[in-house]
């Protein structure tokens, strides 16, 4: 496919453009040193093909649902009850997937779901979770703080009440790869090196470019184009290089894992959905300003609603995650999990107050958490540290937000 050539005038200097988009370069730069002051301090460890991969699986399901949680942001709301709701649901599968079902026809053979099955029906079980906490929120007009506090101890409860303080597993080899399994190389590499990935790595960087430019010349085409030259070309090649030098780097140990594809059509349907359609649209219409967005005649509960049954959704599938990674349900599933995902979304750019917020951004966000708990992790910096300097990132990361927005 040949590019579409791109001819440009435009009015915006490179230093004032980079000024005013100076929150989203920030971002970028704050995730390249991280990465490069871990990759000394641990000796080179991080950049370690296997440790990327870690990276990768520990970060999974808190990325699945800082999607759904930046749509409860933006929207103006919080949800608390994420973490819970994911370890109920991962302990729930296992027992539809390990137990002994009362219905079963015989009662000396045990009765399992088969893993997709459970999968479908877990997810729907989350959406039907984030419904009901939308109704209240939605409806009933409660606080989602107060709705989703309630169902951070209802869930939790639930969850040890369900596994009866014990863990259950081993689970089904099926399940697990949703996790632990990869792609496997159809283009037979060898040696350990797996050329599958490096496909991908080029067809996606490839595809990613040809959108973008696509996207530029219709903005040129209608006088929109903000960005200078320079600066679209230097970051789709930065971009494409970091791409394919990850999946470079990835083909060196077991390539692509599966739980990354999952991911990476989940980041790209909402990517379509908040920058593309009018449900997305509204979302940040609702966060900037309620009255004014029910004025116009959007049915903002509604619209609340389906937020709402989206977060659950995820959550479920979050929790499906979490299970399969460790090949058990353990009481202390989710424990500790909304506040890395809650961290990613303000570290990633959304606002406090609602309205403002990007995809993009939130996977950063949980990408930066992720790399601070890995590499402090290696280094061996203590727990209580761990947590005050992720509580020290977040609150600086809200304090920039505060601050550019009182500068706008």
């Amino acid at each position: 496919m040949s590019m579409p050539d791109i001819k440009v005038t435009y009015n915006t200097s490179i230093g004032a453009f980079v000024k005013s988009h100076l929150r989203d370069y920030i971002l970028l730069i704050a995730l390249a040193a991280i990465m490069l002051f871990f990759q000394y301090t641990t000796g080179g460890t991080l950049f370690e093909p296997v440790n990327l991969t870690n990276i990768i699986l520990q970060n999974s399901y808190i990325i699945v649902m800082a999607l759904g949680m930046l749509l409860v942001i933006i929207a103006g709301h919080i949800d608390l009850s994420v973490g819970s709701v994911s370890g109920f649901i991962g302990g729930f599968a296992a027992l539809m997937m390990t137990h002994t079902m009362p219905f079963a026809v015989d009662s000396n053979l045990p009765f399992a779901f088969d893993p997709f099955t459970t999968g479908i029906i877990c997810v729907l079980m989350g959406a039907a979770i984030g419904a009901a906490q939308g109704y209240f929120v939605a409806y009933q007009r409660i606080p989602a703080f107060i709705v989703t506090l309630a169902g951070m101890l209802v869930f939790k409860g639930l969850e040890l009440e369900s596994l009866g303080g014990a863990s259950i597993g081993p689970l089904p080899v099926t399940f697990q790869r949703l996790s632990n399994g990869y792609l496997p190389d159809i283009f037979g590499g060898g040696d350990g090196f797996n050329i599958l990935a490096i496909v991908v790595g080029i067809a996606v960087s490839a595809l990613l470019v040809w959108f973008s430019v696509k996207e530029r010349r219709a903005q040129v085409a209608h006088g929109l184009a903000e960005e200078p030259t320079p600066i679209f070309w230097a970051r789709n090649a930065i971009i494409s290089f970091a791409f394919i030098g990850f999946c470079w780097l990835m083909a060196y140990y077991k390539g692509l894992p599966n739980v990354l594809v999952v991911m990476g059509v989940l980041i790209a349907m909402f990517m379509f959905i908040t920058m593309r359609t009018t449900f997305g649209r509204r979302i940040y219409a609702l966060g900037g300003n309620k009255h004014a967005t029910k004025l116009s005649g959007i049915n903002t509960e509604r619209l609340t609603f389906q937020i709402f049954t989206i977060m659950g959704a995820l959550s479920g599938l979050a929790g499906l995650i979490f299970a399969a990674r460790l090949n058990v349900a353990t009481p202390k599933a989710g424990a500790g999990f909304e506040l890395d995902v809650i961290a990613a979304c303000f570290i990633g750019g959304a606002a406090v107050t609602g309205g403002v917020g990007k995809v993009t951004g939130a996977v950063i966000g949980a990408f930066i958490v992720g790399v601070m708990n890995n590499g402090m992790s290696i280094v061996g910096v203590d727990i209580g540290w761990q947590f005050f300097i992720k509580g020290a990132v977040l609150l600086l990361a809200v304090f920039l937000d505060v601050y550019y927005k009182d500068k706008r």
